[in-house]
């Protein structure tokens, strides 16, 4: 069972996705969550189904005490690197908050401090608390919602089904038809030799 609070009742969990991806933006959200919320279901997005996760975000949007959602798209990552733009997407969603939070939590181990508001990083925070968990699958579910979009414009890269992670098939598509205005140019596309992860 996930805590409710790392501090205070008052406290913005936040989170981000995408990271580690080849293309496409890196999202990140933050959520405040009411004293009394509750579910069964909520998780680290990472160990959910997706069909899961796509029932629980209208679940955390309706019943957040407030949440925000920010992304960086690839130039601005290539220009800043993916860790400042990691932290810049939950700067982005922590602005978007109609509360201002007493707290903040953030799932992993560095964190670039949020205005004067006090934090904590929490590695596998997402698996601890709640309001984390909220983030991580706002964050993961509006993700995924993009590279689909433009998984239309280049399905040749598969990114409905790899979100634009390296896989061997994504990796296969960049070998063969070289890269689109969505991936990253200062990420290491290809591998001297592609390998399968086991």
């Amino acid at each position: 069972m996930l805590k409710a609070f790392y501090k205070y009742e008052l406290e913005a969990g936040t989170d981000e996705a995408g990271r580690g991806c080849l293309a496409g933006p890196v999202t990140a959200a933050a959520v405040i969550l009411p004293k009394n919320f509750s579910n069964d279901t909520l998780n680290d997005s990472k160990i959910l189904s997706s069909a899961k996760r796509d029932l629980l975000r209208p679940i955390i949007e309706t019943n957040a005490t407030s949440f925000g959602i920010a992304q960086i798209f690839p130039d601005e990552i290539d220009k800043i690197n993916i860790l400042n733009a990691s932290f810049l997407a939950m700067h982005k969603a922590l602005d978007q908050l109609k509360t201002d939070p007493e707290f903040i939590i953030v799932d992993g181990n560095r964190f670039n401090p949020y205005q004067n508001i006090p934090h904590a990083c929490i590695v596998k925070g997402d698996g601890k608390y709640l309001s984390i968990a909220a983030a991580s699958i706002l964050a993961k579910t509006y993700r995924d919602a993009y590279m689909e979009r433009i998984h239309l414009e280049y399905p040749m890269y598969n990114w409905i089904k790899n979100k634009g992670y390296p896989t061997l098939e994504h990796r296969e598509a960049i070998r063969k038809y070289g890269i689109t205005k969505y991936h990253r140019k200062t990420f290491r596309q290809l591998p001297d030799q592609l390998k399968l992860d086991v």
